[in-house]
């Protein structure tokens, strides 16, 4: 697959700099999410990245790395380079067994229980990840459950779409003024309705995907809400298809609670 040359610009100089501070860490290198689904967009997107190391890394390389990644952040504000510190072993595991790892997110290093740490991660990973450096994923002991893709898919729909619905429902908040917005609707619709095609498929795809199957799995009623994320994640010049901002930030409200609600009729019995 053909990588965004932005996209090869960042990983590139990562690796450099990584190399520089801590030679031979980094074993292999591997770009997930959009860019390995072939959706990226420079405006919205993330690079996201899979780093392997042989061991879990000690303070000394903590440190370097928070360095290396504050550099990297200086250099190349947008889009962000986010993503997590794994070991081989770790993709052989289920996810949810890994613990705290070494994760990035806007760009700054943390140590904590990560969001990519999870199956999504792991499924594209193995059928779709991007090897910038270290052996093809089809060489790689990856993890991969069907059964448990969907139970945590159902779980991060029930338990944090729907709390994450219920903290943007209040307008005079932070997350309740960002909806007002073009790019957290979009993101927010799109990415509950990858979730919902996941339950419906046992498939990943991706937001573009999923906004493409969200046209034909629910009825018309919620077509325009669909068609103005993609609207927004194709960064086209076409007017909004919305009067105004709260009209559009009513509209992605309910389609997400509708998507949540609609999730319980795809467990089963």
């Amino acid at each position: 697959m053909a990588v965004h040359p932005l996209v090869r610009t960042v990983a590139e100089a990562f690796l450099r700099d990584v190399d520089n501070e801590l030679p031979g860490l980094v074993e292999g290198l591997y770009l997930t999410g959009s860019v390995a689904l072939g959706d990226f967009r420079p405006h919205t997107s993330d690079i996201n990245f899979v780093v392997v190391t042989t061991e879990r890394l000690t303070a000394a390389q903590h440190d370097a790395l928070r360095r290396t990644h504050a550099r990297i952040r200086s250099s190349f504000p947008r889009p962000h380079f986010n993503g997590i510190y794994v070991t081989w072993e770790d993709l052989a595991t289920n996810p949810q067994q890994c613990g705290p790892v070494a994760s990035v997110l806007a760009g700054r290093l943390r140590l904590r229980a990560s969001a990519e740490v999870n199956p999504v991660t792991w499924r594209v990973l193995a059928e779709r990840g991007i090897a910038v450096r270290g052996p093809h994923p089809d060489h790689v002991d990856i993890w991969d459950e069907p059964t448990m893709l969907r139970t945590w898919s159902f779980g991060n729909l029930e338990e944090q779409w729907r709390r994450w619905r219920a903290k943007a429902g209040r307008l005079i908040t932070p997350r309740g003024l960002a909806v007002l917005g073009s790019l957290v609707p979009s993101w927010s619709v799109l990415s509950v309705s990858r979730l919902h095609f996941t339950l419906r498929t046992g498939e990943v795809t991706s937001k573009s995907g999923a906004g493409f199957y969200a046209l034909h799995a629910f009825p018309e009623r919620w077509e325009r809400i669909v068609n103005e994320c993609l609207r927004i994640r194709r960064n086209s010049t076409l007017p909004s298809l919305y009067r105004s901002a709260l009209e559009r930030r009513r509209a992605a409200l309910d389609y997400i609670e509708m998507v949540v609600d609609d999730a319980l009729s795809l467990q089963p019995a």
